[in-house]
């Protein structure tokens, strides 16, 4: 084979000329497209950074305003409940005024009708004692012939009626 023959006499050119192409591939990529691709990488991880840090501080703000909106509503839950409480006291107290308001009309009708049964009761004492002195006055006169003074006859009456 004849390609094989030459190999020794075109190794050493083949080899120098593999060397000046991988030296300018070397070169042109090393020298020229890294420092560009590498300016792009640490310009885009700055950006990141930069986007990062952005996103830390926006987060650390809602936060802040999450925490101040949950103390805002925490206030006003708690005046809706003191509110609530003075609503509940105030109704309370004008309940408790109109029920005793009530009372008072009530006890007063209570002690109208019960000095009405009192008087109807010393009323009907008084009827029964007349009527029953005027009876024990006819009975004795009948049964016993003798005639008792209705004063006597009443203190009877009295005397057994307390008795």
């Amino acid at each position: 084979m004849p390609q094989l023959s030459q190999l020794s006499e075109v190794f050493l050119s083949q080899l120098f000329w593999l060397g000046i192409g991988l030296g300018f591939i070397f070169f042109v990529i090393a020298r020229g497209m890294v420092p560009k691709i590498q300016a792009t990488v640490d310009e885009r991880e700055s950006k990141i950074a930069g986007d990062l840090e952005q996103a830390q501080t926006a987060r650390a703000a809602a936060d802040r305003m999450d925490a101040e909106w949950r103390e805002q509503m925490d206030a006003a839950r708690a005046e809706a409940f003191r509110v609530a409480q003075e609503a509940k006291q105030a109704s309370a107290r004008e309940t408790e005024a109109k029920v005793k308001t009530a009372a008072d009309k009530i006890d007063a009708k209570v002690e109208t009708a019960e000095a009405k049964i009192r008087k109807a009761v010393d009323s009907a004492r008084a009827e029964i004692e007349a009527v029953a002195a005027d009876a024990t006055k006819d009975m004795v006169a009948r049964l016993t012939g003798i005639q008792v003074g209705p004063k006597e006859a009443t203190e009877a009456v009295k005397a057994e009626l307390n008795a």
